[in-house]
Formats: C-alpha cells, sequence, structure tokens
C-alpha cells in the first residue's frame, strides 16, 4: 500500500538483529538499546537483560554495584538495579560470563521516545533553517537512538541501532521535532536527555498499536524491541494517513488503544503522552475529515496523562503536508511535559481549548480553558475564522470579540444562534492565541467531543 509521503509495506521486513541465533548463545550479549553513550531513565529501576549460554553464570556491574544472574534454558538472563538519581557523572556498566562487555560513558536522566509518521521522522536537514540549527547542535549531555524502519510478524528482540553524543555530526539525519523538544528538556531541568526516535513516514496509527489481541508490524519490529527499558514519556505526531482513511471521531478509540497498549507493555500506567494536532493541509483530505480529526484529538485529552500542542500558526506552505517548523514543534510538547511531567508551576502550556458556550440572545458566549489569563489577536486584527449557524444549520462568517477571559460570538441575519465554530476547515489559519501566543484549537460547539487537558 502506497501513501503519497511515505511507503509502508504490508509485507513482513525481517531485520537479522531481530533475534539471536543459537550460535551466538555462547557469548554473552545485550540488545542495542545498551550501549555506551546511552542515557538511562532517572528515579525508575533500571532492568538490564541479554543473552548467554544457557545455564552460564552472568554478572552485572553497574560502576560498583552488582547483580547475577543465570541464563535460562532459552539463553535469557535479565537483572534489575534500583532506581537512580542524575548526578552529572559519566557510568560504567558490565556484563561478565564468559565474555566481558563494558559499556562506559553513561548518564543518568530523562528518556523520552518519538513516534509517529513523517512529520516525526523529518530530519533537520529539512527543517527551518537547518544549517545554523545543525552547527549549533553541540550537546554533549543528550544522547540519540535512531530505530531503523522494520517490520515483523512477531516482537522483536532486537534492532540494529546505536547512540550517539549529540552533535553537529550526529543530528543532521534525526527526528528534528524530537531534538528540539530534547534540546527544551535539558535546558529547562538540567539533566542529561535520552531522545529515542522510532519513526515512520505515511504509516498510520494501527501498525503501531499493541493491545491484549495483537500487535501492529511497527510495534513489532521498531516498539518491541526497546522493552522494558524504562523511559519518562512519548511525544507522538501522527495521523495525517488517517484522515486520508475518513476515521474522523473514530480516531480517539485508535489513540486509546496506543496509548493504555503501549503503558501496559512498558508496565508503566503513568508514561507521558504528548502528541501534535496535525496541520492544516492543501492536499488530499476530503470535506470535513481533517476537522473531525481534530476534534478527535482533542477528544484524547480526556485519557490522564496525555498533552497536545496545536500548529494552525506554524505552516510555511499550504500545499506542503511537512511544515518545516519543527522547533516550535518540539518546544510546545516540552512546555506540556514541563508543566504536566515535571510538576513546573505557573506556565501556560497548551493554547485555548473550547470549554462551553452561553447563549444570550442573538449573541453566544464561548469560554476556553488555557488562557493564560487573556485572549489576544495574534496580528491585532480582528479575530477571523469564527462561524455561527442557527436552527437550520447554515454557517456564516461572524464577528467574535474578546471580553475578558470569553469570546463573544454574533452575525447579522442569525437572530437565534444555536452553533459556533472555529477554524472548522483544511486551510484554518485563525488568529486566536493566549497571553503566552499559543494558538486556540479548532474547534465547533455541537456535541463537542474534546477534553482540555487540565
Amino acid at each position: 500500500m502506497r501513501f503519497r509521503f511515505g511507503f509502508w509495506t504490508t509485507a513482513c521486513s525481517i531485520a537479522l538483529s531481530c533475534c539471536w541465533s543459537t550460535t551466538a548463545l555462547a557469548d554473552v550479549k545485550l540488545p542495542a538499546i545498551f550501549g555506551s553513550h546511552m542515557v538511562v531513565q532517572r528515579d525508575m529501576s533500571l532492568p538490564v537483560w541479554g543473552t548467554a549460554e544457557p545455564g552460564e553464570q552472568v554478572t552485572v556491574t553497574f560502576d560498583q554495584a552488582s547483580q547475577q544472574a543465570t541464563a535460562d534454558a532459552m539463553g535469557k538472563w535479565h537483572v534489575s538495579f534500583p532506581a537512580m538519581s542524575a548526578d552529572g557523572k559519566a557510568h560504567t556498566l558490565t556484563i561478565a560470563g564468559k565474555n566481558t562487555v563494558k559499556l562506559d560513558d553513561i548518564l543518568i536522566g530523562e528518556v523520552w521516545v518519538g513516534s509517529g509518521q513523517s512529520n516525526m521522522e523529518w530530519p533537520l536537514t529539512a527543517s527551518a533553517d537547518p544549517e545554523a540549527t545543525i552547527k549549533a547542535a553541540n550537546h554533549p549531555q543528550i544522547r540519540l537512538f535512531h530505530v531503523p524502519k522494520v517490520q515483523t510478524p512477531q516482537p522483536a528482540a532486537d534492532v540494529n541501532a546505536s547512540w550517539n553524543v549529540c552533535s553537529p555530526e550526529t543530528i543532521p539525519a534525526f527526528s528534528a521535532a524530537l531534538y528540539h523538544f530534547g534540546t527544551r528538556l535539558e535546558q529547562e531541568l538540567k539533566v542529561p536527555v535520552g531522545l529515542i526516535n522510532s519513526s515512520w513516514g505515511g504509516s498510520p496509527i494501527e501498525p503501531w498499536t499493541v493491545t491484549a489481541s495483537g500487535s501492529g508490524q511497527m510495534y513489532n519490529g521498531m516498539i518491541a524491541p526497546l522493552l522494558p527499558f524504562p523511559v519518562r514519556g512519548v511525544i507522538w505526531y501522527q495521523g495525517e494517513t488517517n484522515v486520508m482513511q475518513k476515521n474522523g471521531l473514530a480516531y480517539t478509540g485508535k489513540m486509546q488503544e496506543l496509548i493504555e497498549g503501549w503503558r501496559n507493555v512498558w508496565k508503566n500506567p503513568n508514561l507521558a503522552f504528548l502528541y501534535v494536532q496535525i496541520a492544516p493541509w492543501k492536499g488530499a483530505y476530503q470535506g470535513d475529515e481533517l476537522p473531525k480529526l481534530w476534534e478527535a484529538q482533542v477528544a484524547a485529552l480526556k485519557i490522564p496523562g496525555t498533552g497536545m500542542i496545536v500548529t494552525t500558526d506554524l505552516v510555511d506552505n499550504i500545499a506542503d503536508i511537512h511544515p518545516k517548523n519543527k522547533r516550535d514543534v518540539g518546544h510546545r510538547l516540552a512546555l506540556w511535559a514541563l508543566a504536566k511531567t515535571y510538576g513546573k508551576k505557573d506556565l501556560v502550556y497548551s493554547g485555548p481549548l473550547f470549554k462551553s458556550q452561553v447563549i444570550d440572545g442573538q449573541q453566544v458566549r464561548v469560554t476556553f480553558a488555557h488562557t493564560g489569563g487573556a485572549l489576544k489577536s495574534r496580528d491585532d486584527k480582528p479575530l477571523t475564522e469564527f462561524e455561527i449557524a442557527g436552527a437550520d444549520g447554515k454557517f456564516v462568517p461572524a464577528q467574535a470579540k474578546i471580553d475578558g477571559e470569553t469570546i463573544v460570538v454574533s452575525a447579522e441575519g442569525v437572530a437565534e444562534p444555536k452553533v459556533v465554530r472555529f477554524g472548522w476547515h483544511t486551510l484554518a489559519n485563525p488568529n486566536l492565541i493566549n497571553a503566552a501566543g499559543l494558538p486556540a484549537s479548532p474547534f465547533q460547539t455541537e456535541n463537542w467531543t474534546g477534553g482540555t487537558g487540565e
């Protein structure tokens, strides 16, 4: 099956690294997610696992602390270390059996996964201001792990990848959105940050999903091999393909399956899951399929521990499904993480999200979450892209005026208004923002299903 901006094959692509051959079991071996230069998640216990000859005694040492295990009949072994705090030091992990594996320059900090389709995969080389961004990407406290594109029919044991120190030499082909997210976290938290990019252009949500009844082949080949390596959370940028599939409001349920499935396999019900509301695009979307998926994405905010950013103002070319400004995408995702995952107070982390409407004669007063204390016009011009309809359901352009932290909407000729909608089309570029300059999400007020993430 071929999509316009990526390729997703229904055939299985089985990498040599997905399992360990019996001839290699005599050597102590670790999966690729363990490597020199990695970051391990602070404040969570650290499992370490691998293979050896069946019955072989394996000693695993993290600095001065040691754990022992015996490889089972399948040659698998597993140990676990207590949670550790970030300390700014480089650490060493040694695994010894009949042979010895030594990993060095290991940092303790925050680890995040970036996943989705092409807008998450999109590299710095193809993003805004690539030369200057790459030249400045000397961040020794940020470490990168890029998962190659692999699909497997069953959950794989390993991937062909390695950890790299973030530098102008290692960053160019890495996910731009994930990189900018990570730099903001490292700047604010003052701890090392590990970034795991596992994304595939053109992919729908389904092959990334794992449920009690089965798992998708991208999950099998690109997420399962990471488990149970501890991570703080996930940032997700996906949905364009599901708009083309006309999933509409059903996408909320697909998001819930994805999030709950990943939390289950990571055995972490508090796994943070932050995502991007996909951008407007003058392309193959039909009718109001994009606005319906927007609503589905807002509705996913009802799932605890989730966050969503809006990108209607970040489109440099409406004919390009890949907006090049990934810096603001990453930084906005980081605002949600800083506020909700890390508990930083008094931080405006979202643009305005619709809460309720009150009809008062010929006017409708609309209230929002996340005003930051004030609503504004991005360009200081009258608010745009508000529409109103009466009982006949016919929408007409409306006047919208800011009144404190609410918007009053009305239109000549609509004496008894019923429904308001805002930015409800595929080319949306409205100018309503909050005090922090973050844009409002498109909405419509009839049987609205969205949440607010408060």
